[in-house]
């Protein structure tokens, strides 16, 4: 859909024009952007369409395109939308007048309407939206949404003080977030004003934390039960070799649920005081986990630590929650002579765990942990439990 020589020749060009040109180009490739997600935005439609909008549609599109499965819903929901409720919104992107992410916006403070309210809301945004930025957006789609329904407003209101979570977001180099979504506001900000108050007493009494360091200290203080920077113990499964762990190498260090941190904030984490160490023995060929260091026979929940440790995150390719929070489940069927031992049992997150029994999926598990997912479209994705540690090259003949 583009031609690569055209976009080699717009390259070159970039590298000698001034300030004025550069925003040209940059402003006529965002149009351009736009209407390709247009595009794109309307084959997810017809994917779903096609799928009679089943679930597992949403794992299949972000197995495709590479993305977690909470964009790809967001993305599938958007395409969705726009070509059935906000026919309007959906031609300015074909005119290259608004994102696709700012019609994730419009979709997302519409959602609740119904469809005949959603085309109303629809023909009112389409002259207000063009040359807004993404909160602009936002704020004119929700406006337009309360006025089409004003009851539904209110009841929408309460509905979404009754869909309030908790969400963690991993981040890099041994960070994440935390967040309450969807709080009751009176709540959230009551809530914020206790941390703040503890932190600034934190302060005047010459912690030498920044205001930010401490909100942030005394909220996950709180959290776990403690006061004042007291740290708590919890569970986490740290994946880090000897030699990383007495400071040979600097490898880094693999986290369950998180990602990789660096090798020395894993070794403050090891070393912690109420740390409980667990030998893994590897393979040294390939790094994969072999035993747990066990000298009696492994009882079934023994079984299921060993492959929980083995497998470190949710098996279904592209999604990465943390296997000790994650069930069990048999590569075979039980009912079709599945074995109940490490060989064919995986882990999978609740919600892939009823993906695997939806129609068209097909699962094999290789004898290595390798495990080959089929999609319904024949699209096949791998997911191996990586490495312990880097292969290594077998040790010469003596």
């Amino acid at each position: 859909m583009t031609d690569p020589d055209r976009l080699e020749e717009i390259n070159e060009a970039v590298k000698s024009m001034d300030d004025k040109d550069s925003v040209r180009i940059a402003q006529e490739m965002t149009a351009a952007l736009s209407r390709l997600e247009a595009v794109r935005y309307r084959a997810l439609s017809r994917l779903s369409e096609l799928r009679g909008g089943v679930r597992s549609v949403v794992q299949e599109v972000a197995m495709a395109l590479s993305l977690v499965d909470g964009f790809a819903g967001s993305m599938v929901a958007t395409g969705v939308a726009l070509t059935s409720r906000l026919p309007r919104t959906l031609s300015l992107m074909d005119r290259g007048e608004l994102t696709g992410f700012a019609a994730g916006k419009v979709a997302e403070a519409t959602a609740w309407l119904s469809d005949e309210d959603s085309l109303v809301a629809d023909a009112v945004l389409e002259a207000r939206l063009p040359k807004k930025n993404s909160e602009q957006v936002r704020k004119a789609a929700s406006y337009a949404a309360m006025k089409a329904d004003r009851s539904g407003a209110e009841r929408k209101a309460a509905e979404r003080r009754e869909g309030r979570r908790l969400s963690v977001a991993q981040g890099e180099a041994g960070v994440a977030s935390i967040e309450v979504r969807d709080g009751p506001v009176e709540k959230v900000t009551a809530a914020y004003q206790r941390i703040h108050r503890e932190a600034r007493a934190l302060r005047n009494q010459g912690d030498e934390r920044t205001m930010d360091q401490l909100r942030a200290d005394v909220a996950l203080d709180l959290l776990l039960g403690g006061q004042g920077g007291v740290s708590e113990r919890t569970e986490v499964f740290l994946y880090m070799d000897l030699t990383t762990y007495l400071g040979l190498n600097h490898d880094p260090v693999k986290m369950a649920g998180h990602g990789y941190i660096p090798a020395e904030l894993g070794r403050h984490i090891a070393a912690g005081p109420n740390t409980v160490l667990r030998r893994i023995i590897t393979d040294p060929l390939s790094g994969q986990v072999q035993d747990l260091g066990r000298t009696r026979y492994r009882p079934d929940a023994a079984t299921a630590e060993f492959v929980r440790v083995r497998d470190r995150e949710c098996r279904r390719p592209g999604c990465t929650r943390a296997a000790h929070t994650c069930e069990l489940d048999h590569s075979i069927p039980w009912q079709f002579q599945g074995e109940t031992n490490v060989a064919d049992l995986v882990t999978y997150c609740k919600r892939d765990h009823r993906l695997k029994d939806e129609p068209g999926w097909l699962y094999h598990l290789d004898a290595d942990g390798g495990l080959t997912v089929t999609t319904p479209t024949g699209q096949t994705h791998v997911s191996t439990p990586p490495p312990l540690h880097d292969p290594r090259p077998e040790a010469p003949p003596f």
